[in-house]
């Protein structure tokens, strides 16, 4: 057999054997729509909240009036205490709360420091942030008026007290997530460990079902059959690679701040190193089921040791030790800082000479799992197989 006609064999059984073809394109496809469709709406506005006024002052009420006109938030109702507020939060009714104490009228006439409490649903990262964002904000509004009355009755004309106000001017420009939204800050890395996560079961599947029985992979040398394999996923992972790269990061508004040449010399080793990878834990197992339970139990570690959703300085160092085994953490912070924050090329560097040396190392321990694997013979592995069925 040609290494041609084994290629063109991989790709048969790729395309032919349900579970893989849906593993490949169905996951692939699924999940890049699925994922994101939550987050269309990119920030999240009018979270309800609910206000504690202890005051009941005209100043407490102007307040309430600021907050409510906030785009971020939406005040749906006033309640007695505080634990009147927590179980509004507690039953979805609201996300939020604002605590105004007794007194806030008069201390604030009188020049005295003045505690607002602010609390959140802090189950949802967004809409926390939005509802202490709306708040601080309709604080600082109330606090400014209460200001510019307090410089009218000292003397100041309108023109100076409001300059007065803002000394300060902040002109603030998102550098590397222009919209805000939750869609362009998380899609760059989660799609990459949408590519690594199913061209790891893929390749893992169709290695534990071939050890088990006689065919075409039996009649090549290891190596070949090692090549053969990468081979036949790197020709359609490209593809999906620059389907996602290419059309989706364009659809879900993804900053591409590097070019096409050094984007694709960044993934070459990513793909690579993912197949290899693949291949080598491939000869681990002998059933079907099992690649996909245990590589489905690692994709949200792995998506947090990553350090894009959750940073790795609140992690333990041997857990982000340990996590460098697999290519998905070193190619999706240099494709983030490559392509997403602009990085140069140098400082991506050790990153990209990791992906190249899992390459070898992987590329090594496919080739001696396999010759391994193909040593045995079938009887025995289909007995092993029967035992198992019968034990379970």
């Amino acid at each position: 057999m040609s290494f041609l006609q084994l290629v063109l064999a991989e790709l048969k059984v790729i395309f032919t054997d349900k579970t893989i073809f849906i593993t490949v394109f169905g996951g692939v496809l699924f999940y890049s729509i699925l994922y994101p469709l939550p987050y269309l709406h990119q920030v999240p506005t009018e979270q309800q909240l609910v206000v504690v006024d202890h005051d009941h002052s005209s100043l407490s009420r102007l307040l309430i009036r600021h907050a409510d006109a906030n785009a971020k938030i939406q005040v749906v109702a006033k309640v007695g205490s505080i634990d009147a507020a927590k179980a509004w939060i507690e039953t979805g009714r609201a996300h939020g709360l604002l605590v105004i104490p007794a007194d806030f009228r008069r201390d604030l006439l009188l020049g005295r420091g003045v505690t607002l409490s602010y609390g959140g649903d802090a189950s949802y990262f967004l809409i926390y942030s939005a509802v202490a964002e709306g708040l601080v904000s309709a604080g600082l509004d109330a606090g400014k008026n209460i200001q510019r009355l307090g410089l009218l009755t000292q003397g100041y004309s309108a023109k100076a007290a409001e300059k007065s106000l803002n000394v300060v001017e902040l002109n603030s420009i998102p550098a590397f997530n222009p919209s805000l939204g939750y869609t362009p800050y998380v899609v760059p890395g989660l799609f990459l460990l949408i590519l690594h996560q199913t061209l790891l079961i893929a390749s893992c599947v169709i290695g534990a079902r071939q050890w088990q029985r006689s065919g075409y992979w039996r009649k090549v040398k290891p190596l070949m059959l090692v090549c053969g394999r990468m081979t036949a996923f790197m020709c359609l992972y490209i593809l999906l690679t620059s389907f996602y790269v290419g059309y989706y990061y364009y659809w879900y508004g993804v900053s591409l701040l590097a070019s096409l040449t050094t984007v694709g010399l960044l993934l070459l080793p990513f793909l690579l190193a993912t197949s290899a990878a693949g291949v080598a834990l491939s000869t681990l197992f002998t059933r079907r089921d099992l690649p996909t339970q245990v590589l489905l139990l690692m994709s949200m570690p792995l998506l947090f040791v990553s350090g894009f959703v959750w940073p790795t300085a609140l992690i333990p160092e041997p857990v982000v030790a340990i996590a460098q085994i697999f290519p998905a953490v070193p190619g999706i912070m240099a494709m983030l800082e490559l392509n997403q924050m602009g990085a140069s090329w140098h400082s991506i560097m050790p990153q990209w000479v990791q992906l190249w040396v899992m390459l070898v190392v992987y590329f090594i321990l496919a080739c001696w799992g396999v010759s391994k694997r193909l040593k045995l013979p079938v009887k025995s592995i289909a007995t092993n197989e029967q035992k198992a069925a019968a034990y379970e």
